[in-house]
């Protein structure tokens, strides 16, 4: 089950920064990048709408919670965040006390 959820918080943010390395590349891009762009956000849809549709409660193909896994996700990654800043808050008060 862990395997699981592991991939599908990894196919969900790779679908979903493609999606928006697509967005600021197509935007942002001229000619040939453009449409390199184009083909990002394309994948980025795909990825994510497939994996989402393949951890829906209706289709058996994965057992996986996508709205906990998602969530669990995102707290993991802020509570991660707020430890990070956290500890680099300390070191430079730490640094500039000396």
């Amino acid at each position: 089950m862990e395997l699981l959820e592991f991939l599908t918080v990894l196919m969900m943010v790779f679908g979903l920064f493609m999606l928006l390395a697509g967005v600021f590349t197509a935007y942002f891009g001229s000619g040939k990048s453009r449409m390199i762009g184009v083909v990002l956000l394309v994948i980025g849809l795909v990825v994510g709408i497939l994996w989402g549709v393949l951890c829906l409660d209706s289709v058996d193909i994965f057992d996986v919670n996508l709205g906990k896994v998602i969530w669990d996700a995102f707290l993991y990654i802020a509570a991660g965040l707020i430890g990070a800043l956290a500890a680099v808050g300390v070191f430079l008060v730490a640094i500039m006390k000396s």
